[in-house]
């Protein structure tokens, strides 16, 4: 069973971490924390890994005042 979603990007890798978050906020979503899973693997675990990140995003609701 396949759990989750996965979008390639014919863009850099450096690219994309600029773009991502822009494409989310003109659709009203905001990033709330970015993860850099290679940084964390290779400080906790002395691991080499490819370039990975997680963004965590979140789409605020407006609510009445």
């Amino acid at each position: 069973m396949k759990i989750g979603m996965k979008k390639t990007l014919s863009m850099s890798f450096d690219d994309a971490l600029t773009k991502v978050p822009e494409a989310l906020k003109s659709e009203g979503f905001g990033v709330l924390t970015e993860i850099d899973v290679q940084k964390t693997l290779a400080q906790k675990l002395q691991v080499s890994f490819r370039k990975y990140r997680i963004l965590a995003r979140c789409r605020p609701r407006s609510t009445p005042a």
